[in-house]
């Protein structure tokens, strides 16, 4: 874990008033902003959160820091630079900035110390799960917990990233919303034809830990990465404004293959949605499965492939763009259950960015 300045940071950063997010409940949050693996030694990696951009930059002792992409000289953007002895260099005039954010070298004054106000302005970041995590302030909570992650009975997959030009909270929404199976991923989470009568469910608010779902069961042709039809229980959570997931127990419904499903076998996914800004994120999971062995990577990453891009096509053209938190604005239904809590619990958290 690499601890770095946060607020203080925050508020020193040159036009921080302009940005518009100024909610506690996404300032002092974690937010996934890319995989592990996709942050090098040697290699700057600009991101976007919250409207704000943001430099992933990796030390040669395996360090990850999560800096603002911006050099406090000219202003100009340290990802366009490179990194040299772990120092991040920046392109416009080449001051240098080693790992603790301190300017150590101005190159038209070597023999002078740079100023002690010459830093760059670096935010708490966290790796776990393979995820890159960081946050714009100091959040109270730990990152939220993948149970999966440290089950030895289960293997664990990367998916994405998946780029939405959509609301995070309308994307988090559709994750948790089982009754746009049967049109949405028709032949793959449900039937077109023949669309799951959704009984009603509980939706419970657990104190710390978000929202969870007593199960809700549906009958998918396609329902895991085996390709075969199964009955899916599905019992949602929501443990993050950003940060969603379900255990989705799954027995095949041939009855002649029957047996080769077990009571226990789960398919679960852990998601999270980077929030870009207020219109437009970046959904990455981690995927875990506790059978069939001889599944591969790749089939488990041509259903997720083929899912969230469905997902993606009807997301992008919800309107409005950014979620409603007053019920009134939109139609709800008994089975909507889960995506009215979470709307209500959006407004009881104080969030205004992304939401109207």
């Amino acid at each position: 874990m690499t601890v770095q300045l946060g607020s203080e940071a925050l508020q020193s950063v040159p036009l921080a008033d302009h940005f518009s997010c100024k909610d506690a409940a996404l300032i002092d949050d974690w937010h996934a902003v890319g995989f592990s693996k996709e942050v090098e030694a040697g290699k700057l990696v600009p991101v976007r959160l919250l409207g704000r951009d943001l430099v992933l930059w990796r030390d040669s002792a395996g360090t990850v820091h999560v800096w603002e992409d911006l050099c406090i000289h000219r202003g100009a953007r340290l990802s366009k630079g490179w990194i040299e002895k772990d120092t991040v260099v920046c392109p416009y005039h080449g001051w240098r900035y080693d790992g603790t954010a301190k300017c150590v070298l101005i190159p038209s004054a070597p023999d002078e110390t740079p100023p002690a106000k010459a830093r760059a302005f670096p935010h708490k970041a966290v790796e776990r799960f393979g995820l890159i995590w960081a946050t714009l302030g100091n959040p109270q909570h730990d990152v939220p917990v993948f149970p999966e992650w440290d089950n030895k009975e289960f293997r664990v997959f990367h998916a994405g990233p998946y780029f939405f030009n959509a609301n995070g909270f309308r994307s988090v929404e559709n994750f948790i919303d089982a009754t746009h199976f049967p049109f949405v991923h028709a032949g793959l989470n449900g039937v077109q034809d023949n669309p799951d009568r959704i009984e009603t469910y509980e939706v419970f608010d657990d104190p710390g830990l978000g929202l969870r779902t007593s199960e809700i069961v549906v009958f998918q042709p396609y329902g895991d990465h085996r390709q075969v039809p199964v009955e899916a229980g599905y019992i949602y959570r929501c443990f993050r404004p950003l940060v969603a997931y379900f255990s989705k127990r799954v027995q095949i419904k041939d009855p002649a293959s029957k047996h080769k499903s077990n009571p226990g076998d789960r398919f679960c996914t852990f998601l999270t949605a980077q929030p870009v800004d207020e219109v437009s994120c970046i959904i990455r999971l981690a995927v875990a499965i506790n059978f069939s062995p001889e599944l591969t990577e790749q089939d488990i990453l041509r259903r997720q492939d083929m899912v969230f891009e469905q997902d993606r096509l009807i997301v992008e053209t919800q309107r409005p763009e950014r979620i409603p938190i007053d019920l009134r604005m939109e139609l709800h239904h008994r089975t909507d259950r889960l995506g009215q809590a979470y709307r209500r619990w959006l407004g009881s958290l104080g969030i205004h960015y992304g939401t109207i």
